[in-house]
This record gives C-alpha cells, structure tokens and sequence, in this order.
C-alpha cells in the first residue's frame, strides 16, 4: 500500500496493442486538442466500422489529415462519443495508468481534508473520465458512470487495492446516466465479502456522522457540501435551526454540535431521519435535536400557518431538474422553495438555498432564489454564493459540470 498522499512519477510509456484509429471530421478537432476532454458523435466520422466498435473500448483519435490527438473510452451510442483518457500516443498499460492517477487524486485529498474522508475521484477533473470514488476510511463508494469506465472496472478495483487496500468497495452503478450510456443499473458489494450493509461512520469538520452506502442517495453522504455545512453552522450558536431536506443531517446536526439551540431536522424518508437522529446521538446533541417527516413544501407551509420561526433556515433539496426539458418547471420549484424558506426566517436570520440540478446555473438560481424573496416580501442580503468544495475540482474544459449552486443570505 502506498504512502498516504506519496508522489510517484508517471510510468513510462510502456504501449500496448494496436487500437483503432478513428478520425475527426474536417476541422472539428480544434476544440479536442485545446484540451477538452469529450468528443461528441457529430464531430467524429462514424462510419461502419466505428459504428461496431464495442461500447467503452479504447480508440486512438486523430484529426482529418492524421495528426494524433489522444487515447480515448469510445461509445458509439451516445452524444459524448469519445471521453479522453490519455494524451500521450503511447499511454502506460491501463493499470499503471489508474495507480497513478489515484495517487495523484489521493494526494491532493489529503492536502485538502487529511483524515480519509473526502471525494477522492471527481471524474475528468481527476482524469478518470466517467468515475466518481468517494472515501470513507477504509470503506470506498464507487460510481463507473460511463461505458469506458466500466470496461476499467477490474483494472481500477486492483488499482484501488494497490494504493489503499480498502476493506470494503461498494459499486453504486444505479446512476441515471448509467441507462444513457446503456448499462445496467445495479448495486453491489465488490470487496469485503459478507458485509452487513450497516451503515458507516465518517468524520466532517470535527463531527460524526453516518452514511447508509447501499440504499442511500447517490454515493451514501454529499461531501460537496462540507464548506457550506461549516459555513451555516458558524452562524448557529444560540440559534433554532431548521433543516429542510435533511438527509442524514449534514447542516442540521453540525449546527447543533456548534451551539444552536434547537435543531428541527425535516424530510420524508424515515431511513434518512434514522441516519441524521443516529448522527446527533453520536454527536451528543441529540437533546435538541427533533425529527419531523414529511413532504418538504406542505411541511414548510404548515410550519409558517403555525406561526414558527428560525433564526437559520437550510433549503438543500435533491435536483428539481433532471434534464433540459424540466428547467421551467424546476425553476419554479426552486422559486417556491426560497419563498416558503424566507417566510420562516426571523428577522435578522440566515436562508441557505441550494441546488444541485447540473441543468440549473448559478445565475438562473440566484434569479429564483430573488423572485422567491420578492413573493415573500422579505429583503436581505448575500453573504456568499457558493459551490461545491475543493475536493470536487472542476475540469478547465467543463465549466458546466460546477452543478453545486448555494446562496447564503441575511434577511430583514
């Protein structure tokens, strides 16, 4: 097992067999050898052959007239046809490739966050295209979101042996993108046979919590949110707190752990309520903390009939837009959502909104965070607009991929 955080140099160029050689159509290369890291399917020539190519097989990309551009996972059945994985025209075999590149990522985590818990694999920004590994001590969460990803699959479980010899690998390929690239949707345990399936403990910003890696949403815990969670909580002392779309109690319990006096954790999934009520007993604090179940907008109205008010309000729902074709109605959802947060809020208090839908931008989300203020009659202020933490690095290339949107405010 490596060093945590070790340095090794990038493997020489060892080659390997021949791959097939597909060709850019005239002069829509430019934008693959600035350094993008996709090549979509109208800008290469699919021909018959490139057509029968097996879906996340390795392909050599080069211009019209010939010149190499890079090695590539290819699907002929999708938009992004082509997802770089190699610039060098003669890359290391596919597993000294990964080692190399996960040390990298490690050590880069543990500069960030040193103790082990932290998104260690942020796909093309860790040049892993299509990968996602989240880092829960010896426990690992991984998501092959791509088709070449998923022909990785036994080369990156060794690697992962090799750099951190995790005791277990849970391999939560259910992600809707999954189906787009057409792979099937699954959960499995591939290391650490026998596993109970009980929930592990992590560590985040000096509090435990727990994250349920088979059955909860997305990789079992929202690392993209620690700076935020830290951010609200510093402005909990003293406080009653509500936090809306709980989850397993993120924002909630670590506002507790720094002093609110009253924390209402709300969502509609009772294992979820289990996980953040788990949380706040582990934590101490769960005297003042309260669990309530139910649908979040009929909650927060009900709550608002009652007459209740928070001196902190955390709005972080699940994506309200899952494609192109729901950016009005999520919108919407996104505008409600900050009127009926904001009508909760005392005067003088804090609103956080977020949104984690890629499909929203910060400007159309701040846009409906405002016009949901303006509905509940309520100004402030921004304090911070915010995004997802440093271990969710972005690719150059991929700005739009910043999918974490967040808004913190004051209001009067």
């Amino acid at each position: 097992m490596a060093t945590e955080g070790e340095d090794r140099p990038m493997p020489s160029n060892m080659g390997e067999a021949a791959l097939p050689e597909l060709r850019m159509l005239p002069g829509r290369h430019k934008r693959l050898r600035d350094g993008h890291p996709w090549a979509f399917s109208n800008e290469i020539a699919m021909d018959a052959a490139a057509r029968a190519l097996p879906p996340g097989g390795r392909v050599r990309l080069v211009s019209a007239n010939g010149e190499f551009l890079a090695v590539a996972g290819f699907n002929p059945r999708t938009l992004i046809a082509a997802r770089v994985l190699a610039r060098e025209a003669s890359p290391p075999p596919m597993r000294a490739l990964l080692g190399w590149r996960l040390r990298a990522a490690l050590a880069l985590r543990e500069r960030l966050h040193p103790g082990g818990f932290y998104r260690l694999v942020h796909a093309e920004a860790d040049g892993l295209p299509g990968i996602v590994v989240d880092r829960y001590g010896d426990v690992l969460s991984v998501q092959l979101n791509a088709a070449l990803a998923e022909a990785m699959r036994e080369d990156l479980l060794a690697a992962l042996d090799e750099v951190l010899s995790p005791r277990r690998v849970v391999l939560r390929n259910d992600s809707p993108s999954r189906a787009l690239e057409g792979l099937p949707l699954a959960v499995e345990e591939a290391r650490g046979a026998g596993a109970d399936g009980a929930p592990v403990e992590l560590r985040e910003n000096g509090a435990r919590f727990l994250a349920d890696l088979g059955e909860g949403q997305k990789t079992g815990w929202f690392f993209d949110q620690r700076d935020n969670r830290a951010r609200v909580a510093a402005l909990a002392e003293g406080a009653r707190v509500l936090d809306a779309y709980c989850y397993a109690g993120g924002f909630g319990v670590l506002a507790a752990c720094r002093g609110a006096s009253e924390v209402v954790l709300l969502d509609r999934s009772e294992r979820a309520l289990s996980l953040a009520t788990a949380a706040a007993a582990l934590n101490g604090v769960d005297a003042r903390c309260r669990a309530l179940r139910g649908e979040a907008f009929a909650e927060l109205e009900r709550l608002d009939a009652a007459g209740e008010r928070f001196d902190v309000v955390v709005a972080d729902p699940p994506a309200f837009v899952k494609s192109r074709k729901d950016i009005g109605p999520g919108a919407r959802g996104y505008r409600k959502l900050a009127r009926l947060s904001a009508a909760l809020v005392a005067p003088g208090g804090f609103l956080f909104a977020a949104s984690c839908s890629h499909h929203v931008g910060p400007e159309l989300f701040a846009e409906q965070v405002a016009r949901g203020l303006d509905d509940a009659s309520r100004g402030g202020r921004i304090l911070a607009s915010t995004g997802a933490g440093a271990d969710h690095p972005v690719h150059p290339h991929l700005p739009e991929s910043a999918y974490l949107k967040g808004e913190l405010l004051q209001l009067d």
